[in-house]
């Protein structure tokens, strides 16, 4: 994940720029030589040379504002890894810190059985934050190199959504009602890890970054040309507009990491972006108006590029006619 590979580019950079710059003042040389001998040979020489130095220049300036460009991006993103380091050790230590101080409690004095009921509650809740933060680099690994495990399937997208929400609502012990779901009954084709992850992340941002008392509104609706949306509503402070293509990025979360009451990695909204993208779909941020607020949208195509890919695939690879007329099921997806 920490990969040197955003400080290739500008190495190469500017070691090609060191190549025009000594290329450029060995030109430059001859071309003074030939004007100091100046005869009507070597001032054709001249004027053949001079267009190519000013060509040679004028890569030399494009590299050097390039190369102050990808510097800039190699800072921006060291600092972001910075900032994650930073989010990481904090999410680690917390969780780590008050297990081992519960179990030293227990191990050192008699605690009555109600205090100890709640002693292993709020371990148990340690450990399922700790699983969340390991599961959520893991599959942010696992999209970067394009490994995500299973079987495209039809998918109850409202059931799904209301899962994704339940669960959430349960992380934070919020009743159900919090998560408001407006989803009206529709099937797609895709992997359910992909869509898991990406509406997961959603509605666990619009809980943990919404008002008081928190309030989300999650809404799943036909789109244009075989295409579902779904917009997802909370009541927080809301993402400002020059922002908003940032929180996208991978490590990126607003704010300085030593000013912060929620626990993140900056990996969520990257997840989200990468899958909804790779499924062939799109995601925007508005404001929610008038109420103060952020509203997420994401625009899905009913069958996804690359599982009509793999239908395909399967298809061809079917022996018998039953066999063929089962792949070529899993291509006919209709929304119910």
């Amino acid at each position: 994940m920490f990969a040197g590979r955003p400080y290739r580019l500008p190495v190469n950079l500017a070691i090609v720029m060191i190549g025009l710059l000594a290329i450029l003042t060995v030109g430059w040389v001859l071309l003074s030589l030939l004007g100091a001998f100046a005869d009507e040979r070597s001032a054709t020489v001249y004027w053949v040379l001079l267009p190519v130095g000013a060509t040679f220049l004028a890569l030399l300036l494009a590299g050097v504002v390039g190369y102050l460009v990808l510097t800039i991006k190699a800072i921006n993103l060291s600092r972001r890894q910075s900032n994650f380091i930073d989010s990481v050790t904090h999410e680690l230590k917390s969780p780590l810190a008050s297990m081992k101080l519960y179990l030293q409690t227990l191990s050192r004095h008699q605690v009555p059985p109600d205090k100890q009921n709640e002693f292993f509650r709020i371990m148990l809740d340690d450990l399922e934050r700790l699983d969340r933060l390991i599961n959520q680099m893991l599959a942010a690994g696992r999209i970067d190199s394009a490994r995500l495990d299973g079987e495209a399937e039809r998918i109850d997208l409202a059931e799904l959504l209301a899962q994704c929400a339940r669960s959430v609502c349960a992380t934070y012990r919020l009743p159900a009602e919090t998560v408001d779901l407006r989803c009206g009954p529709c099937t797609v084709l895709a992997r359910p890890i992909e869509l898991d992850l990406i509406f997961r992340n959603l509605i666990d941002n619009a809980v943990k970054y919404a008002g008081v008392p928190p309030w989300v509104q999650v809404e799943l609706a036909r789109g244009a040309a075989r295409t579902v949306r779904v917009r997802i509503s909370d009541n927080g402070r809301g993402i400002p507009r020059k922002l908003r293509r940032q929180v996208f990025g991978r490590f990126v979360r607003l704010g300085s990491e030593l000013e912060r009451d929620k626990p993140g990695t900056g990996l969520g909204l990257y997840i989200v972006r990468t899958l909804v993208h790779r499924l062939g779909g799109r995601v925007n941020i508005a404001d929610r108006v008038p109420q103060p607020g952020t509203v997420f949208t994401v625009v899905l195509p009913i069958v996804a590029p690359a599982v009509k890919h793999d239908a395909a695939d399967r298809k061809d690879r079917a022996e018998t006619p039953s066999d063929r007329e089962a792949a070529g099921l899993e291509s006919r997806v209709e929304p119910r």
